[in-house]
C-alpha cells in the first residue's frame, strides 16, 4: 500500500512539474508527406519519369528476388528475409544518394543562374526572357528546365503556368524562392529585385561553401558508421555458408537473435542519420 502511494505521489509531482514546461505546437505535417518527400527525390535525381509506386514495387521485387536466392544459398528462410529487407531498401537509397549528389551540383551552380538573371533583368529584359536566356547562357545543369521553360511560354503565353511548371521540374527550395519572388514582381512591380537577387546570390555562394566543407569533414565518419552497419550482416553471410550455423538461425533462439539484431540496426543507422544530418532547407512553397 505505501508503495502504491509513493508512486501516486510521485506521479502527481511530475505531473505538476510538467505543467510548468508547455510543449511547442507542432508543425502541421502535409498530406502524403512521404509519398511529396520521394517525389521530390526522384525529381532531383534525375528520375522524373518514374512514380513512387513504380519506386516502391521495384523494392519489394528485389527483395523477393533476394529472399529467394539467399534463402537457397544458405538454407535459411530467416537469413534470406533479412537480407531481403536490406535489399528492398536499395533503390530508395541509391535515388536519395543520387539526389543528394545531384542537389550538391545544383547547390554550386545556382549563385551563378541568379547572377544571370539579376543581369538580364537589369539589362532591360522582361522576367519570360530572362528566364528563357538560362537555357542558353546558365549552368549547364539547370539549362534543361529553363529551356522547358522558354518552350512551354512560347506554346502557352501563360506565365504563371510556366512557372509552377518549372518548379515543379526543378523541386528545389531554392528555384521555390526566386520562382515566387519573380510571380509577386510580375503581379505587384517593384524595383527591389534585382537587390533581392544579388543579395540571395551571395547568401548561396555562402552556404555553399560552408557546407561544403562540413560534408568533406564528416565525409569519413559517416562511411565509418556504415560500414560499421554493414560488417555485422557481412559476417552473417560468411557463416551461414556452413549448414550448421544457418540450422542454428532457423531455431527460435536464432531468430530472436535476428531480430534483435536487426532493430539494433535500424536504430543505430538512424541514429547515425540523425546526429550527423546537416540542415536542410524545406520546400515550403511548393
Amino acid at each position: 500500500m505505501g508503495a502504491i502511494l509513493g508512486l501516486t505521489l510521485g506521479a502527481g509531482v511530475y505531473c505538476v512539474w510538467w505543467s510548468f514546461w508547455p510543449r511547442a505546437p507542432r508543425p502541421e505535417r502535409r498530406a502524403g508527406g512521404w509519398v511529396a518527400t520521394t517525389r521530390d527525390a526522384l525529381i532531383a535525381a534525375g528520375l522524373p519519369r518514374v512514380t513512387v509506386g513504380g519506386l516502391g514495387a521495384a523494392g519489394l521485387g528485389l527483395g523477393l528476388v533476394t529472399w529467394i536466392v539467399a534463402s537457397g544459398l544458405t538454407r535459411s528462410p530467416v537469413i534470406g528475409l533479412c537480407l531481403a529487407a536490406m535489399a528492398a531498401r536499395g533503390p530508395f537509397a541509391v535515388v536519395h544518394s543520387r539526389a543528394r549528389k545531384r542537389g550538391g551540383h545544383l547547390r554550386d551552380a545556382w549563385p551563378e543562374a541568379v547572377d544571370n538573371l539579376a543581369s538580364g533583368i537589369r539589362a532591360g529584359l522582361s522576367l519570360p526572357e530572362a528566364l528563357a536566356k538560362l537555357g542558353d547562357r546558365g549552368p549547364e545543369r539547370l539549362r534543361p528546365a529553363f529551356t522547358s521553360f522558354a518552350q512551354d511560354f512560347r506554346a502557352t503565353g501563360r506565365f504563371e503556368d510556366c512557372l509552377d511548371a518549372l518548379k515543379a521540374r526543378l523541386a528545389d527550395p531554392v528555384a521555390d524562392r526566386i520562382v515566387e519572388s519573380l510571380r509577386v514582381t510580375r503581379e505587384v512591380g517593384g524595383s527591389d529585385l534585382g537587390r533581392v537577387l544579388r543579395t540571395l546570390s551571395a547568401f548561396l555562394r555562402e552556404d555553399a561553401h560552408t557546407r561544403g566543407e562540413l560534408e568533406a569533414r564528416q565525409s569519413w565518419t559517416v562511411n565509418a558508421a556504415r560500414l560499421a552497419v554493414v560488417a555485422p550482416w557481412v559476417v552473417l553471410v560468411l557463416l551461414s555458408t556452413r549448414a550448421e550455423a544457418a540450422a542454428a538461425y532457423n531455431s527460435p533462439a536464432g531468430v530472436t537473435v535476428l531480430a534483435f539484431g536487426g532493430l539494433s540496426t535500424v536504430f543505430a543507422y538512424r541514429l547515425m542519420v540523425r546526429v550527423g544530418r546537416l540542415p536542410v532547407e524545406a520546400r515550403v512553397m511548393r
